[in-house]
């Protein structure tokens, strides 16, 4: 793999995501207890301005596990911006102490212009309601661990579909494999937006009832309705509590269908699922650290 920043999931050619797979694959079989020095003498900064526990602390993991120092921060409080310096100042001296930065943004583009203002490479950990590329880097690993591979499968994405990044990153990422076909699952508020679907090159469908398309998918993808996205409070009110997947509509799946969440969620799945064998978002969330640490490896890594 090239070395370069990671700021959207068409970063990575399809044969650059299972090289990434396989060397995950690698470090997933010597297991958890395994530590590394393929990282030592260099730093990764963490450059959370908005909160993060899944992204930020399965990247920490990562990197420690791979010999790395980690600095950084979690929200923007006790930093200079909350003094007024501006985010250019910020990632420049982050940079003169790093070696690689993981950065997460309120602001669509944020990760982009990050790489204009540095040549220390940038890992995009989400920003605004644009991309977070490597949660689908995540999502489709984790398919690829029940089904061998991301293609020829059928594919329904539930929920925001407006606002939620890593939906945004998971249907670009997906031109790549070849789906058998996509069902985009959502009330009409929180349709995917036109410049996504734009880009789509594999058959997709708008539907507003799961129920419809159930007993035909493979992978569901549930999403959580994105408050934090939302510029007026009243729209976000009107669709809250627009959709749940219950214990009922999960009984309609096939046997092998799996159900993917990139978490955290609040009311959207019905906590019966957790027990049945579809609930994979647990594994999933597990799957992070191995492969954040492939990325990290090819990106910064020195065999030894």
């Amino acid at each position: 793999m090239r070395r370069r920043s990671i700021i959207g999931a068409l970063d990575l050619t399809k044969e650059e995501y299972e090289e990434l797979f396989s060397v995950s694959d690698e470090f997933k079989r010597r297991g958890f207890s395994q530590s590394y020095s393929y990282l030592e003498g260099k730093v990764v900064s963490l450059a959370f301005f908005e909160p993060s526990t899944r992204t930020r602390m399965s990247f920490e993991t990562a990197a420690l596990k791979l010999g790395a120092k980690v600095i950084g921060f979690s929200g923007e409080e006790g930093i200079s911006v909350a003094k007024g310096e501006n985010l250019a100042d910020t990632i420049r001296m982050l940079s003169s102490y790093s070696d690689l930065i993981v950065m997460r943004h309120k602001f669509d583009g944020a990760a982009r212009f990050a790489t204009e203002v540095t040549d220390t490479l940038i890992i995009n950990g989400g920003d605004g309601k644009h991309e977070h590329p490597t949660q689908a880097m995540v999502d489709l690993y984790a398919v690829r661990e029940v089904f061998s591979s991301p293609s020829n499968l059928v594919y329904g994405i539930l929920g925001d579909l407006k606002y939620a990044r890593t939906v945004n990153s998971l249907l670009r990422a997906l031109t790549l494999f070849q789906p058998k076909f996509v069902y985009l699952i959502s009330p009409p508020q929180l349709r995917a937006r036109r410049e996504i679907l734009d880009t789509l090159n594999y058959p997709y469908k708008e539907v507003q009832d799961i129920n419809e398309v159930i007993s035909e998918l493979d992978v569901l993808y549930v999403t959580r309705i994105q408050k934090e996205r939302f510029a007026d409070e009243m729209e976000y009110e009107k669709v809250r509590e627009s959709y749940e997947l219950t214990y009922e509509t999960v009984t309609q799946m096939k046997r092998d269908a799996i159900i993917l969440h990139p978490l955290p969620r609040v009311t959207e799945i019905d906590r019966r699922i957790d027990k049945t064998p579809h609930a994979r978002y647990f594994m999933q969330a597990n799957l992070a650290v191995y492969l954040r640490m492939g990325l990290l490896y090819l990106l910064l890594g020195e065999k030894k």
